[in-house]
């Protein structure tokens, strides 16, 4: 469908979150807690915070959980029964406050999780109970690269209905898939006609920091470049970048038993481990941490873009806003661009 502007007021946005939470709807969006910002439910905007680059961790936990329940297992003497979990009741999660970034980060997880004719009822389940209400980036940092990965603060791509602040506590309202106008002709009082606007005006101005096109052209043909050897040398292994990327998608399996019963479990995991190739002759593929680096960008620039054709980096910085040891993708992305080409 193609894209229609309304008006919404903070007052009628506020109204519209008491609705959705009185049909039963869980509503997460930034909340401020211990000086940090993450997605947390609410019950009123009030809640939310005001002034924020992004969350913490990504928004990603809403179709892809830190750790969920596969099936349950029932053993008896003569038989083993599985019971899937893809069937249980979900209830609808709205994401309000949602930047562009993680938006589109659900683009990439849902390339990943049904590629090549397979498909994650799971995922796919968790993935279609979502709404996201996001709201266009007015501040970024030094970290934020989104324009460098065909992105931008106010891009619309992942967002149902998506909010761009403007004065007077007013919202351009930019109604973008059917789910979001399913909202608004259900609650039309709470939407008017928009005003017209330049919206790029109330936007964040994002520098590009690097052409895609020379990453993507380039780095599938530097396998044994130096610079994942330099790069690599700050890592600690610590696995902060992968969980809260809105696009990592490394799991791993285990099985939880309990006499005859039991449940198979899946949760995050990270390339950037030391185990996570560990094969049980003892022999590890990406033995040294450079090699699991170069892993880590490669599969976001050059193995996701040649099989799923889509990038696997929104640009959001989490990751370098959360390393411990101040490794920052735009800049080692930047010096990339300039030593493979």
């Amino acid at each position: 469908m193609s894209i229609e502007n309304k008006l919404i007021t903070a007052g009628s946005l506020e109204s519209l979150v008491l609705k959705l939470k009185g049909e039963g709807l869980q509503i997460f969006a930034p909340v401020e807690k211990n000086k940090s910002i993450e997605f947390a439910e609410i019950s009123s905007t009030n809640e939310m915070a005001k002034e924020y680059i992004a969350t913490v961790q990504s928004a990603k936990f809403a179709a892809f959980p830190k750790a969920e329940t596969l099936f349950d297992i029932a053993k008896s003497k003569k038989s083993v029964s599985l019971t899937n979990r893809n069937n249980e009741q979900l209830n609808g999660i709205v994401l309000l406050g949602s930047r562009p970034c993680d938006a589109v980060g659900f683009d990439s997880l849902n390339a990943i999780f049904n590629w090549d004719g397979l498909h994650d009822n799971n995922f796919a389940n968790k993935l279609e109970r979502i709404t996201i209400i996001g709201i266009s980036c007015k501040n970024f940092d030094g970290k934020c690269f989104c324009t460098s990965v065909n992105g931008g603060p106010g891009n619309t791509k992942g967002s149902d209905i998506l909010l761009t602040a403007m004065e007077n506590n007013n919202y351009l309202a930019e109604i973008i898939t059917e789910k979001g106008k399913a909202i608004v002709d259900k609650y039309p009082d709470l939407f008017a006609a928009a005003p017209e606007v330049d919206k790029n005006k109330y936007l964040a101005n994002v520098p590009v920091a690097f052409n895609i096109e020379n990453i993507l052209k380039g780095i599938g043909s530097n396998f044994e470049h130096r610079t994942w050897m330099e790069q690599s040398l700050r890592c600690i292994t610590c696995g902060a970048c992968a969980f809260v990327c809105p696009t990592c998608a490394c799991f791993d399996m285990q099985d939880v038993t309990y006499g005859q019963q039991g449940h198979r479990k899946r949760s995050w995991d990270s390339c950037g481990f030391s185990l996570f190739t560990m094969h049980t002759t003892g022999h590890n593929p990406r033995e040294i941490q450079s090699q699991r680096w170069r892993q880590r960008v490669m599969h976001k620039f050059s193995y996701m873009p040649q099989r799923q054709q889509i990038i696997g980096c929104v640009g959001c910085g989490r990751c370098s806003r959360a390393c411990p040891v101040d490794m920052n993708l735009k800049e080692h992305l930047t010096k990339l661009e300039k030593e493979i080409n």
